[in-house]
């Protein structure tokens, strides 16, 4: 099967065929590094290294650029409120350069954690402040910016089709709490390109440009550079749903008129992470951090198994009780690897079930990365009983290609001799049907450490 994707731009299906044979140009946004990534931020990232994985599945070559946004991204969507590097900076009193290099190992450490593939290179939005710089001068060439009390502003109004991603038209921004109308805009969909530091303060993130010493507005330095890395257009640009009738709708703007053409081909987004029916984020005040997870004794790979259960674009509830239940699969599914390892006995039919398996699982993910359907085919396959113990294990490392739940890592538990000789004794007195002697033993095994479970094909030990 074709790999079939939802592009947000079309707003349907579509398949995916690569500009280049073979290579893949993708773009992901990364984090503003002024604090750490929550867990909603981290389903973002799971939801992106799935689409590189079946992208690598498929034999393509990934090009992956991810940004790390340094400056320029302030505490409203309408170009108001604070640099939240220079907010964090205060909130810790520290340096903002200190700031961005913490909680950017923060985050590199976080999807490590979550066995998230690095990606092929990081780019820093202060180190390419002079490629915005021409940006910018090109757009004001082309009769899109105006100039205001506080920076330079893209004229959204310019674009007649501007806001297509959405698929609502012009977006209707109305003055709130978080989104203020700054004064001199001409419409309230203009963005800064460049902002100006205010008269006499002394920002710790600033530069000269020909408008004025400031600095860049958050939308121009994905363009600027995932057109220097990838070229435009290239052929994925991704991120969470919340980019899109802003950030990303801005993007294109910038792009189409600096370059004549769309940024990018297919636009991928992954819904909302929710906690008690709600989004969760900073802004919210409900966020929950990766560590706070590790605290609790859960694996950072059962938050990725769950995320796992539920499609990208489906929003997914996150509860404590939901992410124990992922945990608990999770170690089932480590036990029955151990157990498929260490198992000698194979089915009598030997008939190979490799290219059908693999068949269903190239047509789920390849049908808009559909994973629940490719772990559920993953628990048929443990389950079947008529494939031989090390096709079954070979299909499951390679289905984990795709699902990253480090399946080929897991060890075989080596049984002690002591735990071993209890477990032969009591299976002889199971078997003259002295089961008050042997639930003493199994007592006694337990206290050792160990669990023992009566099948049909002998008893099966497990470290508890």
């Amino acid at each position: 099967m074709a790999l079939m994707l939802y592009n947000t731009l079309s707003r349907k299906k579509e398949t995916f065929k690569p500009l280049k044979n073979k290579k893949v140009g993708l773009y992901t946004c990364g984090p503003t590094v002024y604090w750490f990534a929550h867990i909603g931020n981290l389903r973002t990232y799971i939801f992106e290294d799935i689409l590189r994985r079946v992208l690598e599945y498929n034999d393509y070559k990934v090009n992956q650029v991810m940004n790390i946004t340094d400056v320029g991204h302030l505490t409203s969507d309408a170009d108001t409120g604070e640099d939240k590097m220079e907010k964090g900076a205060k909130r810790e009193g520290k340096t903002a350069w200190e700031i961005a290099k913490f909680y950017t190992e923060a985050f590199q450490k976080d999807i490590k954690r979550l066995n998230i593939e690095e990606s092929t290179l990081w780019v820093k939005a202060t180190d390419h402040i002079k490629e915005q710089i021409e940006l910018i001068k090109v757009l004001e060439k082309k009769g899109f910016t105006y100039k205001i009390s506080d920076g330079i502003y893209f004229d959204t109004s310019e674009l007649k089709d501007y806001g297509k991603l959405a698929g609502s038209g012009k977006r209707k921004i109305k003055a709130g709490a978080r989104v203020k109308i700054v004064p001199g805009k001409k419409n309230p969909t203009d963005f800064a390109l460049w902002k100006f530091s205010p008269s006499g303060v002394k920002r710790q993130m600033e530069w000269e440009s020909p408008w004025g010493r400031g600095f860049p507005g958050w939308h121009t330095e994905c363009v600027a550079m995932s057109a220097k890395y990838l070229g435009i257009p290239f052929d994925i640009h991704t991120g969470g749903i919340d980019h899109i009738p802003i950030h990303h709708t801005n993007e294109i703007a910038q792009a189409e008129v600096a370059f004549g053409k769309i940024l990018a081909k297919f636009w991928l987004h992954g819904e909302f992470l929710l906690l008690k029916g709600g989004r969760m984020g900073k802004s919210e005040g409900n966020i929950i951090n990766l560590d706070a997870l590790l605290e609790k004794g859960f694996n950072p790979l059962a938050y990725r198994y769950l995320c796992l259960i539920a499609h990208y674009h489906s929003k997914l509830s996150f509860s404590w009780q939901n992410l124990k239940a992922a945990q608990n699969a999770l170690d089932n599914l480590y036990q029955k690897i151990i157990e498929i390892k260490s198992e000698k006995k194979s089915p009598k039919s030997q008939k190979s079930h490799s290219t059908e398996f693999k068949a269903k699982f190239l047509n789920f993910i390849n049908d808009d990365l559909n994973i629940p359907k490719a772990l559920a085919l993953t628990w048929n396959l443990i389950k079947n009983q008529n494939i031989s113990n090390r096709e079954k294990y070979n299909l499951l490392l390679n289905f984990d290609k795709v699902l990253g739940l480090n399946l080929a890592k897991i060890k075989t538990e080596k049984i002690p001799k002591e735990i071993q000789e209890l477990v032969n004794l009591r299976e002889k007195y199971r078997q003259k049907g002295n089961y008050k002697k042997s639930d003493e033993i199994r007592i006694k095994i337990k206290e050792k450490g160990w669990w023992v479970e009566d099948t049909k094909d002998g008893p099966k030990i497990k470290k508890l």
